[in-house]
């Protein structure tokens, strides 16, 4: 029964653990899946990697709205996907050579494997392995509805998609929130026919309600929405396509023809997949593994010695960046132990790679208005990147940047921006919160760049209805 210093459950960001603090002790590395985690083989990286030729290929579009006569030839998919799988599949491979091969210290076990207790795990192939320390970051992975046809050749998920042969000419999207989004997007750009099915009325639930509903209209203008829908099936046509059935609420039956079925409806943590009920973990209701704020895994709502967790086994997010960190606080932690550090969820950004980009941070208008404290006053604002010398250069009638603050403090609580580039102009409003940089010390403090398009920001500031001290900048 081979005994290691650390084991680590999942190669994508528990991986940056093993630091040299760990040369000459024994590290055991576990994961039955790609070597590098979701982040690097199917999701943020090659997602974004298939994002950016997409936009391109979409350009003709929008120049020809502002004078300019563009072309789209030919969509090279084999090409593209190639190109980045060249690339991402080398990183994962070197990855997985120099830990299995290259480390002396480093055990590689690539097979999935559950606890037996603790810090014990047995792997599927039936190695025994203890551990002083663990470190859970198993990651998370689609959730398939469980209806007929899943297991047919057209049908995939994000996982799967990216590596398809050859670009298809029907697509249906089944499901409402970002991954959905993203690939909607990815195909529509290439000239695929998509058509988005959602179950209900409302796409990307945890974005602010208007935001929503411009992306929702936007969106049906670049490929087909349907709603209130549910899939019951997906059934085999015989000539390699297939027809996506669902059900509307009176339990008619509607049939849309495609030649590949992408089923975005939602990821799941692989919590369960790891024998928690043996070990004793705590897991909360969405299953992600219990922690405190030192990400200790919880056990009858007690900390575990030496059990941490990180990523999508342990958070909500599902976001790499927040993967990230809690990987710098969980090995602080581990080479730490009399000096623990806490993780600091505060002012936690997102952005969905659509067309067009959103991008969020902090509480949406109704959530701020919800659990404000009596006699507090909630202001929000809402301003169209068309108000601005970039948006009329660019002729924009669909971005917009909404800020909600409270009145009296000038404390922003939430920012939320639907448009070009918007993953990118949100970063200073992230720091503001972090930072609880009031709204009219951001607005009025620092310059900021005329006329670019980040002067929609600052006229959303402007134009916030806080508060604002006799002694704040001019």
């Amino acid at each position: 029964m081979p005994h290691y210093d650390l084991a680590i459950i999942g190669s994508g960001s528990g991986n940056s653990l093993i630091t040299p603090f760990w040369d000459g002790r024994k590290v055991a590395l576990v994961d039955g899946g790609v070597f590098g985690g979701t982040c690097l083989n199917v999701g943020c990286i090659p997602t974004k990697m298939f994002v950016y030729p997409t936009s391109l290929a979409a350009a003709p579009r929008e120049a020809g709205r502002l004078g300019v006569d563009l072309a789209l030839d030919k969509v090279h998919w084999n090409g593209i996907r190639d190109r980045i799988f060249g690339r991402i599949d080398a990183i994962s491979e070197s990855g997985r050579r120099y830990r299995a091969e290259e480390l002396d210290h480093v055990d590689l076990y690539q097979e999935h494997a559950r606890f037996t207790g603790p810090r014990t795990l047995r792997t599927a192939s039936g190695v025994e392995i203890t551990a002083d320390q663990v470190v859970v970051a198993a990651g998370s992975r689609p959730v398939l509805p469980d209806v007929p046809g899943m297991g047919l050749p057209q049908v995939h998920t994000s996982d799967t998609v990216m590596r398809i042969d050859g670009l298809p000419s029907r697509v249906v999207v089944v499901g409402g929130g970002y991954i959905a989004a993203e690939f909607a997007a990815i195909f529509a750009g290439f000239g695929v026919r998509v058509t988005q099915v959602n179950r209900t009325d409302r796409l990307l639930r945890g974005h602010d309600a208007e935001i929503a509903g411009r992306f929702a209209a936007a969106a049906a203008a670049r490929w087909t929405l349907r709603s209130g829908l549910a899939l019951h099936s997906v059934e085999d046509n015989g000539d390699g396509s297939v027809d996506a059935v669902f059900t509307d609420d009176d339990g008619g039956k509607v049939r849309v023809p495609a030649d590949v079925v992408l089923v975005a409806t939602g990821r799941t943590p692989n919590t369960d997949r790891l024998g928690a009920d043996a070990a004793g973990f705590d897991l909360d209701e969405d299953g992600t593994l219990a922690a405190d704020g030192y990400l200790r895994v919880l056990s009858g709502g007690k900390p575990l010695d030496g059990v941490f967790a990180l990523g999508d086994a342990v958070n909500r997010y599902q976001l790499k960046h927040v993967a990230n960190r809690e990987a710098r606080v969980v090995a602080h932690n581990l080479e730490h132990p009399g000096r623990l550090r806490s993780i600091d969820y505060t002012a936690v950004p997102s952005a969905v790679f659509s067309s067009p980009q959103i991008a969020s941070v902090g509480l949406t208008e109704d959530q701020a208005r919800s659990t404000a404290a009596p006699g507090t006053d909630i202001v929000s604002v809402v301003q169209e990147y068309g108000s601005t010398a970039y948006g009329w250069a660019m002729e924009d009638d669909e971005g917009v940047v909404k800020l909600v603050a409270e009145r009296s403090t000038g404390r922003l609580l939430g920012a939320h921006i639907l448009g070009q580039e918007a993953s990118n102009l949100i970063q200073p409003l992230v720091q503001a919160m972090y930072l609880e940089t009031p709204v009219h010390q951001l607005a009025r403090g620092p310059y900021w760049i005329h006329p670019a398009l980040m002067e929609v920001v600052e006229n959303a500031l402007l134009a916030l209805d806080v508060d604002v001290p006799e002694d704040a900048p001019l």
